[in-house]
């Protein structure tokens, strides 16, 4: 079976991560998870019930240990991208999705998704609050993304409006999807868009995406 990956950022949804980690794992997919120093204010410790349930976790201090590194030494964010079969991003938070956007990797999770191998499908699934998710910046950095792998979009120049990305992501000819947040009031109080998508919709894209990319291998 797929073996997927699942990098969990800072945002609040991060608390679905059981869910989420049990509803792929009822699939049959072998699981490993990335989290960042952020998301660990949010996920609950995950407690296996029999040895076939071990998810590996993995987090900074996997790839900068405190004793160093030296040559032989597995190169950690390579290792977990060879091993994989897909990766899930979910959820995926505003400074997260910066740093994609940007080019920058200064974490493991930044630095699988540099080195990430595109003809691989990855699956993002947005959480923040309304205003952040609505922001120009926001919309800047899904173009800037679809640009850095489609050299012709925006076919305009200017920032596309968010509908039009979410289409653009939807008919993209590699394996990235984004599954949108929907509609609901937030934990912080707020009502709009911006909550994580539901955990079918996540696995519905999973599923869709990995199943026959593993039929062209």
């Amino acid at each position: 079976m797929a073996r997927i990956l699942i990098g969990v950022t800072g945002s609040v949804a991060a608390i679905k991560t059981t869910e989420l980690v049990e509803a792929l794992g009822g699939k049959g997919y072998e699981l490993r998870m990335v989290l960042t120093k952020a998301a660990d204010y949010f996920v609950p410790e995950w407690n296996p019930v029999t040895p076939s349930d071990r998810v590996g976790v993995f987090r900074d201090s996997d790839e900068w240990p405190d004793k160093g590194w030296k040559r032989g030494d597995d190169v950690v964010h390579i290792k977990l991208r060879h091993w994989a079969d897909a990766m899930v991003i979910a959820p995926l938070d505003a400074h997260t999705l910066a740093k994609w956007a940007n080019g920058m990797a200064d974490n493991l999770l930044t630095s699988l998704i540099r080195a990430w191998d595109y003809q691989k499908p990855l699956i993002v699934a947005p959480s923040m609050n309304t205003l952040m998710w609505e922001s120009p910046i926001t919309r800047r950095h899904l173009a800037q993304i679809l640009s850095d792998r489609q050299n012709h979009y925006p076919p305009t120049g200017s920032i596309p409006s968010i509908d039009h990305l979410l289409a653009a992501y939807k008919n993209f000819h590699e394996p990235i999807r984004l599954v949108p947040p929907i509609i609901k009031t937030l934990a912080c109080g707020d009502t709009g868009a911006g909550a994580m998508a539901e955990i079918a919709a996540i696995v519905q894209a999973v599923t869709a995406l990995v199943m026959p990319n593993l039929a062209m291998d």
